[in-house]
Parts: C-alpha cells; structure tokens; sequence
C-alpha cells in the first residue's frame, strides 16, 4: 500500500498519518505545496521521533506521481464517492488519494477514477484526515491479510 496527501494543510494530522504509515511500513507521498514545514528543525520541534523510519516521497505535482507509477492503481477517498471504502478489492500495491484537509480533492483529478467514500452522517462534512487515512488502509489492509505485520 501506499498513502498519498495531496497538498495538506496541518501538520498534526500529517504527523499522525506518518506514525500510522511507519507502524504498518507503508510509503508516505506527500504531493506539494505542503502547509508547513518537514525539514529536520520542524521535525525536531514537533517530537516526531520516528520520522527517521518512515519511507517519504515527495513531489511538486500530482502528475509526477502518476507519472513515476503508470502501472500503479490509484483509489481516491472523496466525500463525493459513488462507493463506500469497504467495497472496494484493494491490492498490495495500491495508492490511497487522500485531499487536503479544508479543500478535499479536486473534481478534474477525480475525472474518471476509482472514488470511494466514507459513510456519514448527511449533516457531517468529513472526518478528520489522520482518522479517515487510519479507516481505509486498515480495511486495505486487512483485506490482503495484513502483509508484513504482526
């Protein structure tokens, strides 16, 4: 698995998804501009410890990603989604595309892609990202048995 943030916003809730990419050993791709900082100082600042365990990627645009990965299969988590997280066969290579906290992802971007959501309530906006991120890779995966993990 792979998580991809598309231009976040805060870093505590980056913060929180990195520990959550570095307990399960998933790659971290971090899609610029970033709303804050992640050179050494700020890290250091924040008491993110375990950062130096985390695979990071980081890349000026979406379509460099893309481009990297032209094989990769890549799930968009979007309030707009046509189908909940739990419908979706993920696999073991697969890219989770989560938006920024406050401007989600754009509509060009979703433009013919797998779109899932997560179920809420119809007055609720969304989830907290570092939540929403934890929800959908767990169920990721725990469909492909928990690779690696303990």
């Amino acid at each position: 698995m792979h998580i991809v943030l598309v231009e976040p916003e805060i870093h505590v809730n980056t913060g929180n998804i990195a520990r959550t990419c570095v307990c399960t050993g998933t790659p971290l791709h971090l899609v610029h501009p970033l709303g804050f900082s992640i050179d050494e100082r700020a890290l250091r600042r924040a008491g993110l410890d375990y950062w130096q365990w985390l695979t990071l990627h980081e890349w000026q645009c979406f379509a460099d990603l893309r481009a990297a990965y032209p094989a990769g299969r890549f799930v968009f988590i979007e309030t707009v989604g046509n189908r909940r997280y739990d419908e979706i066969a993920y696999g073991r290579e697969d890219f989770l595309v989560f938006g920024s906290e406050t401007k989600g992802l754009s509509p060009l971007l979703l433009e013919g892609q797998t779109v899932a959501r997560i179920p809420m309530a119809s007055d609720a906006r969304s989830l907290n990202l570092s939540n929403a991120v934890a929800l959908v890779l767990y169920e990721a995966l725990r469909q492909v048995g928990f690779p690696g993990l303990r």
